[in-house]
Parts: C-alpha cells; sequence; structure tokens
C-alpha cells in the first residue's frame, strides 16, 4: 500500500498474484472459445467471445465471493484474500467486455439508441420468464463498476470504512442480479436444464460456506467479574474482567473476547516463540518472556478481524491486507497514522488476564 495514496509499486507477490489471474483468464477464454467454436460451428466469433467472457466473469465472482468464509474457516486461503480486489477488477472487466460486445450485437445496429433499445425494445417486465434480462446485467454491472472505480485505498480513507465497506458489500445484491440475468437469460435460450444446475450448485456453495463462516465463533462469551472477588480475592481492580490464563493464549497470537460491546484482541507477545511453545510443567517459566496486551480486535483498515492476525516483526499484523500496529501503543508505524484503542491489563500471581473495556487512550 502507498502512505500518501500515490501509485503503488507492485510487490513479489502482487505480481504473482496478477500473472496468476492473467494467464488463468487467457487459459479459460482460449479453452471455452475453442471448444465451443467445435461444438457449435455455427456460432459467430461475437456469440462465442460474449459467452465466454460471461461465463469467466461468473466463475471469478463465485471465487471472489468464497475467498471470504473460505479464509475465516482456514488461514491458508488469507494470501487470497490479500488481493482479492485484484480478481474484483479483473471481474469487472471481464464483464465489461462481455456487456459491450452484447449491446454492439443487439443494440447498436438499431435506429433507437442502445439504452432505450436495451430497456425499452423488450418491455415484458410483467413475465417472469420474459423478463428483459439484459437489464438485470446491466443494473449488476454498474454496482461493479462502482466497486471497482472505488477500490483504491484513497476512496476507503476519503469515504471512511464504514461507508466504504457499506459501498462494497453491494456485491451480493450484485451478484443475485446477476444469477437472475444468467438464469433467465437460459430459460429463453435454451431448456437445457444443465446450465440451470450449474448456477444452483454455484448457488448453494457460496451460502453454505457463508453459513459455515458465521458459526466460526469471532469471539468467546466473557462473564461479568464480580465486583467482591475483584477486590478481595484476587486483588483485581473493579470494572476488569476476566480473558484466559497467560499461558491458555499461543504465542504471538491473540485471544479475541467481548466486553461491554467493545470487541477487544488479548494478544501474547513473546520474542522467543521456541522456548515459549516448549511443553514445561512449570507455567511461569513457560510465560516468563511474555507481555500481554490488550487493543481493539477492529482494524481502522477495513475493519478486518485484527484478533485473527499474528505478531509479525514486532507488531500485530491484520490477517487481511497487513495493515500492523504497536500492540503498546495501537500506533501503525511510520509514516502510517492510524491507531487502535489500547485497553488496559491486570495480570494476577496466579497468571490470569483481566482487561478493562475503558481505552487507555482513544485512537
Amino acid at each position: 500500500m502507498s502512505a500518501t495514496y500515490m501509485a503503488v509499486g507492485w510487490n513479489r507477490q502482487k505480481k504473482i498474484y496478477d500473472r496468476v489471474i492473467a494467464v488463468g483468464v487467457v487459459v479459460y477464454l482460449a479453452l471455452f472459445i475453442g471448444i465451443s467454436a467445435v461444438l457449435f460451428p455455427t456460432a459467430t466469433a461475437e456469440t462465442l467471445l460474449i459467452r465466454a467472457t460471461g461465463t469467466a466473469a461468473v466463475l471469478l465472482l463465485h471465487i471472489i465471493l468464497a475467498i471470504g468464509p473460505l479464509a475465516r474457516i482456514d488461514a491458508r486461503y488469507l494470501p487470497l484474500l490479500y488481493n482479492r480486489r485484484h480478481l474484483g477488477v479483473s471481474m469487472f472487466l471481464l464483464a465489461l467486455i462481455h456487456g459491450v460486445i452484447s449491446m454492439i450485437q443487439f443494440h447498436a445496429l438499431g435506429d433507437a439508441n442502445p439504452i432505450v433499445s436495451l430497456f425499452f425494445g423488450h418491455t415484458d417486465y410483467d413475465r417472469f420468464v420474459d423478463f428483459p434480462f439484459q437489464t438485470l446485467g446491466f443494473a449488476a454491472l454498474l454496482i461493479f463498476f462502482l466497486m471497482a472505480a472505488t477500490s483504491h485505498d484513497f476512496w476507503l480513507a476519503t469515504l471512511s470504512p464504514p461507508i466504504w465497506k457499506a459501498l462494497h458489500m453491494l456485491v451480493y445484491p450484485a451478484y443475485a442480479l446477476v444469477v437472475m440475468h444468467v438464469a433467465l437469460g437460459i430459460l429463453q435460450d435454451t431448456r437445457n436444464p444443465a446450465f440451470a444446475i450449474i448456477i444452483g450448485i454455484g448457488m448453494m456453495c457460496i451460502l453454505t460456506l457463508h453459513l459455515l463462516a458465521a458459526r466460526r465463533p469471532n469471539h468467546s462469551p466473557l462473564p461479568q467479574t464480580k465486583e467482591d472477588e475483584a477486590s478481595t480475592v484476587q486483588n483485581v481492580p473493579a470494572g476488569y474482567h476476566y480473558v484466559a490464563r497467560v499461558g491458555e493464549i499461543e504465542a504471538n497470537r491473540a485471544k479475541t473476547v467481548k466486553i461491554d460491546d467493545e470487541r477487544i484482541a488479548v494478544f501474547r507477545v513473546v520474542e522467543n516463540t521456541g522456548d515459549a511453545n516448549r511443553q514445561v510443567e512449570d507455567e511461569q517459566n513457560r510465560v516468563a518472556d511474555s507481555s500481554i496486551h490488550a487493543v481493539s480486535a477492529v482494524c481502522r483498515h477495513q475493519n478486518g478481524p485484527l484478533g485473527e492476525g499474528r505478531i509479525v516483526d514486532g507488531c500485530i499484523t491484520c490477517p487481511w491486507h497487513g495493515f500492523q500496529y504497536d500492540p503498546a501503543s495501537g500506533k501503525a508505524p511510520p509514516p502510517f497514522t492510524e491507531r487502535i484503542a489500547v485497553f488496559p491489563v491486570h495480570i494476577t500471581k496466579d497468571l490470569e488476564i483481566y482487561v478493562s473495556s475503558v481505552p487507555v487512550e482513544a485512537p
């Protein structure tokens, strides 16, 4: 990323990511057009290109929607999430090519304006099967354009993360429009159920992945600390809440909890992870080099789950896009100016961690 939102030089990972996308798209288009030309020898080159780019865009859209829940279910998919916006822009370009060629093929050769022809050349809006499906694709394309045009971090900073995130959640209404666009197009062009079955399988896969990811807990239930117990038994200050024992938190990882509607990530920072993770009987020795820090579990970039990240080079690193913060101060390393809230921590002589929901200093 760029500190001043200028042109960003592609690092090695981004270059590999983009090359895989480019090669995959080219190979798919070549195979689709080649096989279709053999199976449908009467189809024109324009028709083959429309079908190839359209199916490629739909396939990429399903991959994009699957990456998020897959990354929550299995951390091995996080590298795909890191540059997912590249996939989104690629999908939009394919959909744009599909739309432009379709407009030329079906609406640009008559007397009416192509846009007018698109919306009023076929007016069976009151009939489901005969509904003008191309208008649905046009509406989805507008949403994809809006998302692609605002994909840069400049727009994220300008619009603010909540607004930017809400804007990009329009991908789900756009997906519904695409599904209806494809389904109605299939019903009006062919009665072969195979295409409808494929679309149905894609929908079920996306829905299943999102349901599985939603069931994955993102925080642990956290009971309130009793006032008498906190003050008399364990000498814990009032208003602090029990999180875990120090040794229960994995080295350079966090436990995410919810306290008074605050999502807090409690990190155990260890310099020598080899010593910290060895199995020893004396827990005091195991955690002697640990430092405990409680911070907001929400990244300032795109509200990513910081509690699912880890410590890299001494900094809390968001698993979504690699944004980093100092665990003690909550500040992003220079030249970045983002900052997350830091919460007070109390550790008892029995190595129990208690955290207050009142931040030390608001970001």
